[in-house]
């Protein structure tokens, strides 16, 4: 489940602020979106996967701070990263 290395920079190249950025909000809530994308998918396969939709659910809870927090401190920057990674806001 865990996403490659070029996975993370497919993602995430949209919104770092610089080259070696591992830790802002935005580049965060992008890894997060990538892995609940891959979580959902294997859900849809695997109905019965109790233990990772608890996963699935903590991530989106995880993702929804980050958001909440990013709003709060920058609300341009919430919303270019929601209009970037396409998620509703």
């Amino acid at each position: 489940m865990a996403l490659t290395t070029k996975q993370k920079i497919r993602v995430t190249k949209n919104v770092k602020r610089h080259n070696n950025d591992t830790g802002s909000s935005e580049y965060q809530i992008a890894l997060f979106t990538e892995k609940i994308k891959k979580l959902t998918s294997h859900l849809k396969k695997n109905a019965k996967d109790f233990h990772s939709r608890r996963g699935l659910l903590k991530m989106v809870s995880k993702r929804k701070k980050l958001m909440e927090y990013l709003k709060r401190t920058d609300e341009k920057k919430y919303k270019t990263v929601i209009k970037k990674l396409k998620l509703k806001g």
